[in-house]
């Protein structure tokens, strides 16, 4: 047995519910990182410290046009790549490897459903189940990739997921984001995380990744974004799955593959080894663009790229695969070039590692400090409220399906 709601409480239910975890979850983020709240600027003391940062990490090589790379003798040579822009990273320490025009602001396509996944996943469980609205659908652009939600049908949010990861559904991001508040408060709450995250490229104006006049993000950020995700227990399992049912009409269903032929070795690529995700992209003015991380011998590489000029459409893989071999061949050959991990978060070095006054200012480890009280709390007085709701409302029996 489930609790079921009728679509129009459950609907305004979620969307309280969602964009109340939304405001909180940033913030709580915030404070057990040690980085201040993505939110409003707090003063100019805060300004200047922000600009001083920002200048201080565009001192790094990874600001730099051409290929970065700080090789060792037995270093193997870097492949030549035709992408715009590329990374390859370590996943568990954050180092970059090598990169090439990190920071270049280019088009993401549906690689920005990362950050997508990044900020509405903590605020709808998977399984909330939602009446489709004729709302939900309006606005997605002409040529959108779809999965095939159909206006007025329940679908439950692990499905919408799904339909996200898997087959890039616009349509899917559309349900989900009129969920949490609707789609201009989606894309600011995406920019805020992306900030939150020490990514300075990413200009959200479309959620779902569709072009947009003014919308970039970077290599750089794109591989920010599929670190991030990769700790996430739930966005993991999403982006590493190969095919899923999706639910069809009249209670029937349909399969869906994830279009990541990296993944799936689909259309004549062949499928690299140990790959576990995470998102590609397309659209004809991004070009063709990717996040593909892979473990081998308990190491994980993440590797981003963007655009490439040569090879056609599934040239993205071949030059992902051919920066993945890279990666893991030059394992403790080359001296990273850069972070993935924003400035602040780092750890220290020598007797400056821990400053005297943060120490007498940390709070003890088994309570939290205000702001994530705060937070705390917040949550549960909303769970409460939404609970009272939801205990007047009808039971109706699961299938199970």
């Amino acid at each position: 047995m489930t609790i079921g709601f009728s679509s129009r409480a459950v609907r305004s239910t979620c969307m309280l519910c969602a964009a109340g975890l939304l405001t909180l979850v940033p913030a709580t983020a915030a404070a057990r990182a040690g980085r201040p709240d993505p939110g409003p600027p707090g003063g100019a003391a805060a300004t200047a410290a922000a600009a001083a940062a920002a200048a201080a990490a565009k001192s790094s090589p990874l600001y730099r046009s051409g290929t970065q790379v700080r090789p060792r003798p037995a270093a193997p040579r870097v492949p030549e790549v035709s992408a715009l822009s590329w990374v390859v990273a370590d996943a568990g320490t954050g180092d970059v490897l090598a990169a090439n025009d990190a920071h270049r602001e280019l088009p993401p396509a549906s690689t920005l459903k990362t950050l997508f996944a990044l900020t509405v996943l903590p605020a709808l469980p998977g399984g909330i189940r939602h009446e489709v609205a004729p709302e939900d659908l309006a606005g997605i652009g002409p040529g959108s990739s779809l999965v095939g939600v159909v206006e007025g049908q329940t679908y439950r949010v692990s499905d919408l997921w799904n339909g996200v990861f898997l087959n890039s559904g616009n349509d899917a991001v559309h349900v989900l984001a009129s969920l949490t508040g609707g789609w201009s408060a989606t894309a600011a709450r995406m920019q805020a995380e992306a900030r939150a995250l020490g990514a300075r490229d990413t200009h959200v104006r479309s959620p779902d990744g569709y072009d947009a006049p003014g919308q970039v993000s970077s290599a750089y950020d794109l591989a920010v974004f599929g670190r991030e995700g990769l700790r996430r227990p739930d966005f993991a399992r999403y982006c590493a799955k190969v095919d899923a049912m999706f639910p069809g009409r009249d209670g029937g269903s349909y399969g869906i593959m994830n279009t990541n032929r990296l993944l799936t070795g689909a259309d004549g690529v062949a499928p690299y080894p140990g790959l576990i995700g995470v998102k590609n992209g397309y659209t004809s003015n991004a070009g063709n663009t990717l996040i593909a991380a892979a473990r081998r011998d308990g190491r994980t590489l993440v590797v981003t790229v963007m655009n490439p000029q040569e090879g056609g459409g599934h040239a993205v893989y071949e030059e992902a695969r051919a920066l993945l071999d890279w990666g893991f061949a030059a394992a403790g050959e080359v001296d990273p070039v850069g972070s993935l991990v924003p400035e602040d978060e780092r750890p220290r070095q020598g007797p400056q590692a821990v400053p005297a006054a943060v120490t007498a200012a940390k709070p003890a480890e088994d309570s939290p400090g205000w702001p994530e009280s705060g937070a705390i709390i917040g949550v549960a007085g909303l769970g409460a409220g939404v609970m009272a709701l939801a205990l007047r409302l009808k039971f109706v029996r699961d299938d199970g399906s």
